[in-house]
């Protein structure tokens, strides 16, 4: 395991890039204000734009905790998490695409990161 501080290794940052990416995407396709409240009429965009910012927060997080960890088992189910993370995020682009956002250049954007993330995510699994 490295001795780099996690908000210094490159994967961390990246996780930080599409979070970003994320919480904006959520803002500007949420027709709610109210985008962080739970509401059982939300439309489908809604929903995905809410599991946009609360999953692409916990990538970061994930990372934290592997990065910090002494326990192997931690480290491998942060990974573990990550990867269905990101196929979740993956699949929100698709749902958003299936709605019918016009805005196709965010989406693709996410997807150029997301793809991005995962390969130095494989790197930096193996160094766990």
């Amino acid at each position: 395991m490295q001795n780099t501080p996690y908000n210094l290794l490159p994967i961390y940052q990246k996780s930080l890039e599409i979070r970003d990416i994320s919480s904006a995407m959520a803002s500007y396709f949420s027709n709610d204000s109210t985008l962080f409240k739970l509401k059982k009429t939300a439309s489908l965009r809604e929903n995905i734009a809410r599991s946009l910012f609360t999953d692409s927060n916990l990538i970061s997080q994930q990372i934290q905790q592997a990065a910090t960890s002494s326990s192997y088992e931690t480290r491998m189910q942060s990974v573990s998490f990550i990867n269905i993370i990101t196929r979740n995020l993956a699949s929100y682009c698709n749902g958003l695409d299936y709605d019918g956002v016009k805005e196709k250049e965010y989406v693709n954007l996410l997807r150029r990161e997301l793809k991005s993330f995962r390969k130095s995510f494989k790197q930096w699994r193996k160094s766990l």
